[in-house]
């Protein structure tokens, strides 16, 4: 029985109790790790450009972990989601493109970081390959097409327009905007996972493949989809990280599979499929932000922040099973 007291055996909290408890949880990692930066660095990391940095730099790996979390969701894995954003960022950027303008460079990254997310999903869907062959290959391949592409240089960003919305002229009450598009990613996928039919088949397909195929739904081509919103997701954070640093590289992108998996997962999203949730994610991503940041601030080594990550996906994944083990909603 589930939602209630199993016979002879304990009851169960409601599902919509544990997640309030779960989004409280990494909401008081937050508060904790902000009250860290503050009392280390008060004057560096709470200022105001500081704040936005945090939240600028959020929001391209942020939107990356949106498509992400609709992966794992639904059982599966995208390892090669870096590799797509280098791609993208450095097709995006080549001389040909950029002489296209705004449009150009937009229109490219979001669709080489589609055209990535259709072959991971031809792949796996319909060429039956384990999602993390599939993406690893991709991984490789995009990274050397990045490398290919570029000989090993920067491309630097020569159009005005593209490099205009990374400056504080153009914040609107004081939000970036790339900020303001990681919003409007998070209540889209949100809208898309929590109210929609898309949504339910993702978590039906997680949840048990083979039931979701006997009650109609078309798993190959819903994986085909999800690898394609994975790739969307890329595409739309290429072109938010050219903003921001104004140009491309292709050692962009780099370790952003670990983050976006890291933030999943610690914010709730099961490893084996069956559920997900968007807010966590992104408290997920903010928590991994801040604890960068805080790192940079207090001058401390990049191989600590690694091995702080590491440890919190240990963490999170053994509470995950310690929660299925008790009982927990899956």
């Amino acid at each position: 029985m589930r939602g209630g007291a199993a016979p002879g055996g304990p009851s169960r909290a409601p599902r919509g109790f544990r997640a309030d408890v779960r989004t409280l949880s990494l909401l008081g990692v937050l508060a904790v790790l902000i009250a860290v930066g503050g009392i280390t660095e008060p004057d560096a990391f709470l200022d105001t450009g500081n704040l936005q940095l945090v939240l600028t730099q959020a929001s391209i790996i942020g939107v990356v972990t949106v498509g992400m979390t609709f992966v794992i969701t639904s059982g599966g894995i995208d390892l090669s989601v870096g590799a797509i954003v280098a791609l993208a960022s450095v097709w995006a950027t080549t001389v040909a493109t950029q002489e296209y303008g705004f449009t150009g460079i937009l229109f490219t990254a979001v669709a080489v970081g589609l055209g990535c997310g259709l072959v991971n999903g031809v792949l796996i869907a319909y060429g039956g390959l384990v999602p993390f062959i599939a993406t690893l290959a991709m991984l490789a391949s995009a990274r050397g097409l990045a490398l290919q592409i570029t000989d090993g240089r920067t491309q630097m960003v020569t159009v005005d327009s593209v490099l205009e919305l990374g400056v504080k002229d153009s914040y609107v009450l004081g939000v970036p905007p790339l900020v303001l598009v990681f919003a409007a990613v998070v209540a889209i996928g949100w809208l898309l996972l929590n109210r929609t039919t898309f949504g339910r088949r993702t978590l039906a397909v997680g949840g048990n493949a083979e039931a979701a195929r006997l009650a109609g739904i078309d798993i190959r081509r819903h994986r085909l989809l999800l690898y394609l919103l994975s790739g969307l997701c890329c595409g739309i954070a290429a072109f938010l990280l050219v903003v921001l640093s104004g140009s491309g590289q292709n050692t962009n992108g780099n370790l952003y599979e670990l983050d976006a998996i890291a933030a999943a997962i610690i914010g709730g999203t099961l490893l084996s499929g069956g559920r997900g949730t968007v807010t966590g994610s992104v408290l997920g991503v903010l928590i991994f932000t801040t604890i960068t940041n805080i790192f940079a601030l207090n001058n401390l080594e990049s191989a600590v922040q690694q091995i702080a990550k590491g440890a919190i996906i240990v963490a999170a994944v053994l509470v995950q099973h310690r929660t299925l083990r008790g009982g927990g909603d899956t």
